[in-house]
């Protein structure tokens, strides 16, 4: 039987907030497929229409939230399974380094061009 391993400590807090986020994800995903699919069918969503939905604090931020959260799960999910594979050491430490900047370039990129879409700043 293989040996079950997992960087994240057991009840810890990246075990948690890897739990929140996707719990958060399932959520604001089923939302937007409803939005998105069924309210407004597909063929009908067009850049004008994407704008003026932007344009609403409530779904901007939810938009935004939903940014950081999944850059944060996706982050934190490589960088454990790379611990998981047996990364260690400096090569460890280079690579969260890089997630953490590539995370956070892409929260400030998407955050920008999120509020470009907007008429409220």
């Amino acid at each position: 039987m293989a040996e079950h391993y997992s960087s994240f400590e057991p009840k810890g807090t990246r075990w948690l907030l890897q739990r929140i986020t996707a719990a958060f994800l399932v959520v604001v995903l089923a939302y937007h497929f409803l939005l998105l699919h069924f309210v407004n069918h597909a063929a009908d969503i067009t850049f004008a229409g994407s704008q003026v939905r932007m344009s609403q604090v409530g779904y901007f931020s939810t938009m935004v939230l939903f940014l950081i959260t999944a850059a944060f799960h996706g982050v934190n999910g490589v960088y454990n399974a790379l611990v998981n594979q047996g990364l260690d050491g400096t090569q460890k430490t280079v690579v969260k380094w890089l997630l953490i900047v590539a995370g956070t370039l892409l929260v400030v990129q998407g955050t920008r061009v999120a509020s470009a879409m907007t008429g409220l700043f």
